[in-house]
Protein backbone atom coordinates (compact mmCIF):
# COMPACT_ATOMS: atom_id res chain seq x y z
CA UNK A 1 0.00 0.00 0.00
CA UNK A 2 1.29 3.35 -0.90
CA UNK A 3 0.59 6.20 1.06
CA UNK A 4 -0.69 9.56 -0.99
CA UNK A 5 -0.47 13.05 0.58
CA UNK A 6 -3.62 14.57 0.54
CA UNK A 7 -4.71 16.96 -2.40
CA UNK A 8 -7.10 19.17 -1.47
CA UNK A 9 -4.85 21.35 0.54
CA UNK A 10 -2.76 22.86 -2.58
CA UNK A 11 -5.49 24.58 -3.49
CA UNK A 12 -5.75 26.75 0.37
CA UNK A 13 -4.12 29.81 0.31
CA UNK A 14 -0.18 29.59 2.13
CA UNK A 15 -1.36 31.52 4.25
CA UNK A 16 -4.02 29.71 5.34
CA UNK A 17 -2.08 26.75 5.51
CA UNK A 18 0.77 27.63 7.50
CA UNK A 19 -1.39 29.29 9.80
CA UNK A 20 -3.22 26.00 10.36
CA UNK A 21 -0.24 23.67 10.13
CA UNK A 22 1.46 26.53 13.00
CA UNK A 23 -1.45 26.71 15.56
CA UNK A 24 -1.28 30.97 14.56
CA UNK A 25 1.84 32.00 16.06
CA UNK A 26 2.97 29.14 18.35
CA UNK A 27 4.54 27.47 15.98
CA UNK A 28 6.66 30.72 14.81
CA UNK A 29 7.29 33.05 17.79
CA UNK A 30 8.12 31.06 20.39
CA UNK A 31 10.71 28.99 21.71
CA UNK A 32 10.78 24.80 21.59
CA UNK A 33 7.40 25.33 19.18
CA UNK A 34 6.76 21.37 19.52
CA UNK A 35 6.37 21.80 23.53
CA UNK A 36 3.78 24.74 23.16
CA UNK A 37 1.89 22.75 20.78
CA UNK A 38 1.53 19.66 22.77
CA UNK A 39 0.63 22.10 25.39
CA UNK A 40 -2.21 23.72 23.33
CA UNK A 41 -2.75 20.17 22.60
CA UNK A 42 -3.34 19.21 26.50
CA UNK A 43 -5.91 21.94 26.07
CA UNK A 44 -7.43 20.25 23.25
CA UNK A 45 -7.76 17.13 25.46
CA UNK A 46 -9.10 18.78 28.10
CA UNK A 47 -12.12 20.86 26.34
CA UNK A 48 -13.21 18.18 23.85
CA UNK A 49 -11.89 14.70 24.94
CA UNK A 50 -11.53 14.50 28.50
CA UNK A 51 -15.43 13.41 28.49
CA UNK A 52 -14.97 11.32 25.75
CA UNK A 53 -14.87 6.77 25.68
CA UNK A 54 -11.77 5.08 24.21
CA UNK A 55 -14.36 4.95 20.70
CA UNK A 56 -14.72 8.32 20.58
CA UNK A 57 -11.57 9.68 20.80
CA UNK A 58 -9.94 7.08 18.39
CA UNK A 59 -12.64 8.28 16.06
CA UNK A 60 -12.34 11.95 16.33
CA UNK A 61 -8.69 11.76 17.00
CA UNK A 62 -8.57 9.93 13.29
CA UNK A 63 -9.93 12.51 11.28
CA UNK A 64 -7.65 14.76 13.33
CA UNK A 65 -4.89 13.28 12.63
CA UNK A 66 -6.28 12.88 8.70
CA UNK A 67 -6.71 16.81 8.52
CA UNK A 68 -3.47 16.85 10.38
CA UNK A 69 -1.16 14.84 7.68
CA UNK A 70 -2.86 16.83 5.13
CA UNK A 71 -2.00 20.34 6.34
CA UNK A 72 1.23 19.61 7.85
CA UNK A 73 2.62 17.64 4.56
CA UNK A 74 0.96 20.89 2.45
CA UNK A 75 2.95 23.14 5.11
CA UNK A 76 5.99 20.90 4.17
CA UNK A 77 5.60 21.42 0.67
CA UNK A 78 5.57 25.10 0.71
CA UNK A 79 8.06 25.78 3.46
CA UNK A 80 11.06 23.52 1.49
CA UNK A 81 12.03 21.72 4.48
CA UNK A 82 11.32 17.90 5.90
CA UNK A 83 9.28 18.03 9.15
CA UNK A 84 10.09 21.91 9.82
CA UNK A 85 10.13 22.76 14.03
CA UNK A 86 7.38 25.26 13.26
CA UNK A 87 4.83 23.09 11.97
CA UNK A 88 3.11 22.36 15.11
CA UNK A 89 0.09 20.60 14.19
CA UNK A 90 0.58 16.97 14.58
CA UNK A 91 1.78 17.60 18.70
CA UNK A 92 -1.41 19.27 19.27
CA UNK A 93 -3.63 16.61 17.17
CA UNK A 94 -2.10 13.99 18.79
CA UNK A 95 -2.30 14.98 22.83
CA UNK A 96 -5.41 12.77 23.14
CA UNK A 97 -3.95 9.65 22.56
CA UNK A 98 -1.71 10.03 24.99
CA UNK A 99 -4.91 9.56 27.79
CA UNK A 100 -6.92 6.95 25.99
CA UNK A 101 -8.42 5.04 28.82
CA UNK A 102 -8.40 8.45 31.18
CA UNK A 103 -10.86 7.06 33.66
CA UNK A 104 -8.47 3.75 34.45
CA UNK A 105 -5.43 6.16 34.78
CA UNK A 106 -7.36 8.53 37.45
CA UNK A 107 -7.81 6.01 39.61
CA UNK A 108 -4.68 5.28 41.65
CA UNK A 109 -3.45 8.81 41.08
CA UNK A 110 -4.62 12.42 41.38
CA UNK A 111 -5.35 13.79 37.87
CA UNK A 112 -2.60 16.34 37.90
CA UNK A 113 -0.30 13.59 38.16
CA UNK A 114 -1.69 11.83 35.28
CA UNK A 115 -1.60 14.88 33.05
CA UNK A 116 1.70 16.06 33.50
CA UNK A 117 3.16 12.26 33.45
CA UNK A 118 1.59 12.05 29.57
CA UNK A 119 2.74 15.26 28.58
CA UNK A 120 6.08 14.35 29.81
CA UNK A 121 6.07 11.40 28.31
CA UNK A 122 4.89 12.28 25.26
CA UNK A 123 7.88 14.69 24.94
CA UNK A 124 10.03 12.15 25.85
CA UNK A 125 9.41 9.75 22.95
CA UNK A 126 8.58 13.02 20.51
CA UNK A 127 12.24 13.92 20.80
CA UNK A 128 14.22 11.37 21.67
CA UNK A 129 12.44 8.75 19.02
CA UNK A 130 13.13 4.92 20.31
CA UNK A 131 11.24 1.94 19.66
CA UNK A 132 11.38 2.33 16.06
CA UNK A 133 9.60 5.72 16.12
CA UNK A 134 12.37 8.06 14.54
CA UNK A 135 11.54 5.43 11.43
CA UNK A 136 8.04 6.31 10.94
CA UNK A 137 9.46 10.33 9.99
CA UNK A 138 10.51 8.23 6.57
CA UNK A 139 7.03 7.73 5.34
CA UNK A 140 5.85 10.69 2.84
CA UNK A 141 4.69 14.15 3.16
CA UNK A 142 2.71 14.59 5.98
CA UNK A 143 2.49 10.68 6.87
CA UNK A 144 5.78 10.95 8.35
CA UNK A 145 5.37 14.72 10.45
CA UNK A 146 1.96 13.07 11.97
CA UNK A 147 2.67 9.39 12.14
CA UNK A 148 5.49 9.49 14.54
CA UNK A 149 3.85 11.36 17.12
CA UNK A 150 1.21 9.08 16.72
CA UNK A 151 3.58 6.51 18.16
CA UNK A 152 4.93 8.66 20.74
CA UNK A 153 1.64 9.67 21.76
CA UNK A 154 0.47 5.83 21.92
CA UNK A 155 3.55 4.89 23.82
CA UNK A 156 3.27 7.40 26.16
CA UNK A 157 -0.33 5.53 26.98
CA UNK A 158 0.90 2.28 26.91
CA UNK A 159 3.52 3.31 29.43
CA UNK A 160 1.39 5.00 31.76
CA UNK A 161 -1.06 1.93 31.63
CA UNK A 162 2.05 -0.21 32.57
CA UNK A 163 2.78 2.02 35.59
CA UNK A 164 -0.75 1.72 36.86
CA UNK A 165 -0.46 -2.02 36.70
CA UNK A 166 2.54 -2.22 38.46
CA UNK A 167 1.29 0.24 41.17
CA UNK A 168 -2.09 -1.65 41.66
CA UNK A 169 0.61 -4.82 41.72
CA UNK A 170 3.32 -3.60 43.97
CA UNK A 171 1.78 -1.09 46.04
CA UNK A 172 1.00 -2.15 49.39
Amino acid sequence: MRLQQPIWPRFLPSHVVLALARLGPLGRRLPAPGTWGSVAGLLYFTVFFHPLGVIATLLLSAVACYLAVALCGEAEFRLGRKDPGEVILDEFVVMPLCFLGWRALVGPWPAWVVFLTGFALFRFFDILKPLGIRRLQDLPGGWGVVVDDVAAALASCAVMHLAKLGWLHFAP
